[in-house]
């Protein structure tokens, strides 16, 4: 190695052992001064009160922001390996590979069943309706999640790898500042010379203006929380709206497979086959409790939608309100009104009627609607 390139490398460590000298110097006086301070032997300087404000409000918001996020990833995925898969996928930046849901599973082993057992019997027949119904469930139930994760997850998980980390150096930034100040201001006070006190003087500006500048800097990135709360104020409610969706969806499938099942039992029942009819669903009227006068209502709709028409006619109106349609429902039979999103009908409810149910009506026309897919107008 030539001379001039070995005095630039000594030259270079030279510098390097100088600088990890000088950061070591600077990092050990300023654990001393945080130790006589917690020790009450050293003067503090305090923070403005309302940036003190703006930082416990940030740690609020970091502290449930981190807990309202592994409770959704826990309610969404209960199962723990798949959500070390989708941390591990996502840190990998990689797309997750689709996963069945366990409804679709489970409507998948029951078309199969139906395959084996036979199609053309009552049970395999009532196994592939029920089938196809699990799999719309698990449809559903992938298309909640998906949404969700990006609407509502996505945002929580970058807030608190993002702004949150920015905010943590800043401020730990902040708090060397700090402490370098407190440093300066020791170091005056214990100046005799006027020649010393000039020299601490002089850090002492120095430093009170580091300090100020990014206690200013720090400031402006807490003030910016407020926005933060905004923004995840819009995907808590894309969150509900999902859930809504979801939950409205499944509410509606598996009504649509009472439906089914009805038709089913009432086919089997009326044949002369001597094997096993198909299950009879358990109605909505007979959950909530409803009377001898709401089973049979439930029972002429399961026999005669028509005449289910009729008879609502001719029972007197208990209440008659405004509502505005969430979702577009298409009626299944002639009792049904059919729905289109955000349009506004009158609804009203008539003595022992499935209480999931009411009367709509849109000029003219009239029939049942669900009420899940309704928000009532006072």
């Amino acid at each position: 190695m030539s001379l001039p390139a070995c005095s630039a490398l000594h030259g270079i460590m030279d510098f390097n052992v100088k600088k990890l000298a000088s950061d070591a110097g600077v990092f050990f006086t300023r654990a001393v001064q945080f130790t006589e301070e917690k020790l009450g032997q050293a003067e503090k300087t305090e923070l403005d009160p309302h940036l003190e404000n703006l930082i416990t409000r940030a740690d609020s918001t970091k502290n449930w922001t981190e807990k309202i996020l592994k409770q959704t990833e826990v309610l969404l995925q209960p199962n723990p390996s798949a959500r070390i898969e989708e941390f591990i996928y996502d840190k990998l930046d990689k797309k997750l590979p689709s996963r069945t849901t366990n409804a679709e599973l489970l409507g998948q082993y029951m078309l199969e069943a139906a395959s084996d057992l036979g199609a053309g019997t009552p049970y395999g027949s009532t196994l592939i309706i029920v089938g196809e119904y699990q799999k719309r469930l698990g449809g559903a139930e992938r298309e909640f999640l998906q949404t969700s994760a990006s609407t509502f997850l996505t945002p929580l998980r970058n807030f608190l790898e993002g702004d949150c980390r920015t905010i943590s150096k800043e401020r730990r930034l902040l708090e060397n500042r700090r402490l370098d100040l407190d440093i300066c201001k020791a170091r005056l006070k214990k100046a005799k010379q006027a020649e010393a006190k000039a020299a601490a003087e002089h850090e002492l500006r120095v430093a009170q203006t580091e300090f100020d500048r990014q206690a200013e800097v720090t400031r402006l990135l807490l003030e910016g929380i407020s926005s933060t709360h905004l923004n995840h104020l819009r995907c808590l409610q894309d969150f509900a709206e999902a859930q809504a969706t979801y939950y409205a969806q499944c509410h509606h499938y598996m009504q649509d497979l009472q439906r089914e099942l009805s038709r089913c039992a009432n086919a089997v029942g009326g044949s002369n086959s001597t094997t096993a009819v198909c299950p009879k669903p358990v109605s909505s009227a007979f959950l909530s409790g409803q009377t001898s006068s709401g089973e049979a209502v439930s029972s002429l709709s399961s026999q005669n939608p028509s005449a289910l028409a009729i008879q609502q006619t001719q029972l007197p109106v208990t209440g008659t309100r405004k509502a505005k349609v969430l979702y577009d429902y298409d009626a299944h039979d002639s009792s049904e009104l059919s729905l289109l999103a955000d349009e506004l009908i009158t609804v009203y409810t008539v003595p022992g009627m499935d209480p999931d149910w009411l009367i709509g009506e849109r000029g003219n026309e009239k029939g049942k609607v669900p009420v899940t897919y309704l928000e009532l107008l006072s």
